[in-house]
């Protein structure tokens, strides 16, 4: 009865936990989407804002071809901020960290495994995606046939 009990609660609490490792893909869509977060935060904190300053604009798509550069791009200016001050500040440490993190889980860890979906490298600058209109050309020059 005891042993019975004691398997029941073992796999009761194996039921709700999150068993399942982080992929590839997944850790890298949610660190993606902790830089963004922690971006937002330095750039409308008063005490990181004249660091925010510095940095480039990025808008984070792990499903785009362009990511790697951008994020090499980024991640050099990180790392070599003009102040000394804004290096060693809490939040720009953090953002050096998971943007060093994302960097090698893209790079090296998860070469080949990920799939991007598009090359627009105007996206990650601006946040916008302009529409791919390559299969619409090729089926107008499908239909002139």
């Amino acid at each position: 009865m005891r042993l019975g009990l004691t398997a029941l609660l073992c796999f009761s609490v194996v039921l709700q936990c999150d068993c399942a490792p982080p992929t590839c893909y997944s850790r890298s869509l949610s660190l993606s989407k902790e830089i963004m977060t922690l971006l937002d935060k330095i750039h409308n904190s008063y005490r990181t804002k004249a660091c925010a300053e510095v940095l480039p604009v990025i808008h984070i798509d792990v499903h785009n071809a362009c990511i790697t550069n951008k994020l090499r791009d980024f991640l050099y200016v990180v790392l070599n901020h003009p102040s000394q001050s804004c290096r060693e500040k809490p939040r720009m440490v953090l953002l050096k960290r998971k943007t060093q993190n994302l960097f090698t889980i893209i790079t090296r860890i998860c070469y080949r495994d990920l799939v991007f979906f598009t090359d627009d490298c105007e996206a990650i600058d601006t946040g916008r995606s302009s529409p791919n209109l390559a299969e619409d050309r090729l089926q107008l020059l499908q239909e002139d046939r």
